[in-house]
């Protein structure tokens, strides 16, 4: 990849096609040099993509790179994207490495455009509104705009939608099974999860205030709360619930629905909070499950990166 960052395939003088009219720019921002970064593997990609995706973005006035990432390489080829520093860096691939790229290239990096290409596509969503890539690959070159995008960070990991701290997380794998049709594995996923339910609670404090008790913490970005009106701490919101059966049906629910009204939901703002548990803590970060530590401190990031996206009138500053 890296010879080809120095010969881009589509430069202003052979972009558009003979015969073809070209496509309009956002006059935002700069967009002369432009990598996409391709993972045919991931969930809602396909074979075809990046083919599609160079003859979508032959039709712009500017230098285009379409990259097809490498499972082997898949690392290094994002960073050698990143130190090539285009005007934006386009990500079509899963949540996970989506997420990877925005952590990599942080405040100071180039404008980072994830596009929805795996199964949740919780970050794309928020950004662009649908879960067609193409749709959102021409709104961020036709509208977009560099926007500041908050989010939070526990034990070197960053989310910028959502962490799920607590038992409740345990089902995150089941739902993913449920959602890929793997309904043996799913069956698997849930009597394990079952089985470890409310085995303790966590502990918490906002803040440096005193310390609470709850079933589970979701820790929610500006980006994506609808309870915040600025971009100045996470929304932090505490499931306190009696059984298994309530806690599954928040946790399903807790960005898509008004589950903050729900008795069981108290919610607040907060900038750093630290969480404890007798045993390692299960905990889903932007929808990848992961174990933290026993103790796991999580802090706000006012400007964790800068997306290319349209204005949206969902929380905080700029988004």
């Amino acid at each position: 990849m890296a010879d080809t960052l120095n010969a881009p395939e589509n430069s202003p003088a052979d972009a558009t096609p003979a015969g073809n009219k070209a496509r309009t720019l956002t006059d935002a921002v700069r967009l002369e040099r432009i990598i996409l970064l391709v993972n045919p593997l991931s969930g809602s990609v396909g074979p075809h993509a990046a083919d599609e995706a160079k003859a979508l973005l032959a039709d712009y006035p500017c230098q285009s790179e379409v990259a097809p990432l490498d499972g082997s390489r898949m690392s290094e080829q994002i960073d050698e994207a990143l130190a090539a520093k285009p005007d934006v860096l386009f990500v079509l691939a899963g949540d996970g490495t989506a997420r990877s790229v925005a952590a990599r290239a942080g405040a100071d990096g180039p404008l980072v455009a994830p596009l929805p290409g795996g199964t949740m596509n919780m970050l794309p969503k928020a950004l662009y509104g649908t879960a067609d890539w193409k749709a959102a690959l021409k709104l961020a070159l036709e509208d977009g705009a560099p926007q500041p995008v908050a989010g939070g960070e526990v034990e070197g990991e960053a989310f910028y939608c959502a962490a799920i701290l607590g038992s409740p997380a345990l089902w995150a794998p089941a739902r993913e099974a449920i959602r890929e049709g793997k309904l043996k594995m799913a069956w698997t996923y849930g009597r394990r999860a079952l089985k470890k339910a409310f085995t303790g609670r966590v502990r918490y404090s906002l803040d440096g205030a005193e310390r609470q008790k709850a079933e589970a913490l979701v820790l929610i970005s500006p980006l994506i709360s609808k309870a915040m009106d600025k971009a100045d701490g996470l929304e932090a919101a505490a499931m306190n619930t009696t059984d298994a059966a309530q806690a599954f049906r928040l946790a399903a629910h807790a960005l898509f629905d008004d589950w903050r009204q729900d008795p069981n939901v108290t919610a607040k703002p907060a900038r750093r909070i630290v969480a404890e548990a007798r045993s390692r803590i299960p905990a889903v970060i932007d929808g990848e499950p992961m174990l933290l530590g026993r103790e796991a401190t999580v802090t706000f990031l006012p400007r964790a990166f800068m997306a290319l996206a349209p204005r949206l009138n969902a929380g905080g500053d700029g988004l």
